[in-house]
């Protein structure tokens, strides 16, 4: 009996160590916003769920989509893809939430069109094209060549654009 707990418990801590190399390497986590793809590295990103209810915030810009209560914390929601230039995003359907800022001390939520999953730096290559964007840290391609936006969500939350939601 002790021999066979002994290799059950073995066999438990290899299949768990070897889980842990596998998350390790999959330390992205991919997202869709309108026609571009994003990565954000999973220390920076909270939580990723569908989207509440919002409640809509008067007098404020277009991409601020209101204030969002998951489990008694208020989000300040902001549509990722309109924030870029491109069409709003339905909150129904893939649509997520993607809680960012708590490493920041700050409470903000991106609606995204879809999570795409966990990546693994290694699934990307460099890409030379530039982006203006300052939020954005890096250009790549994966295997495929599809380009991704790798985001800086410091970057982001401290940007004057992204900070002033009031209508002007």
């Amino acid at each position: 009996m002790a021999r066979s707990s002994l290799r059950e418990f073995q066999e438990r801590l290899a299949r768990r160590l070897a889980e842990a190399k596998t998350a390790e390497r999959r330390g992205l986590l991919g997202f869709q916003c309108g026609t571009e793809n994003w990565l954000i590295a999973l220390p920076e990103a909270g939580e990723i769920l569908p989207p509440p209810a919002l409640s809509a915030v008067p007098l404020t810009q277009p991409w601020y989509r209101g204030l969002a209560n998951v489990r008694g914390t208020l989000y300040g929601v902001i549509d990722f893809a309109r924030f870029n230039g491109q069409a709003p995003t339905v909150a129904a359907g893939r649509a997520r939430l993607l809680l960012i800022g708590a490493r920041h001390g700050i409470n903000s939520a991106l609606l995204v069109s879809a999570s795409t999953g966990l990546r693994s730096e290694d699934d990307f290559e460099p890409d030379t094209a530039g982006d203006d964007r300052p939020w954005v840290a890096a250009r790549v391609r994966d295997l495929q060549g599809r380009p991704w936006l790798r985001i800086d969500s410091a970057r982001l939350l401290a940007h004057p654009a992204f900070l002033d939601a009031g209508l002007q």
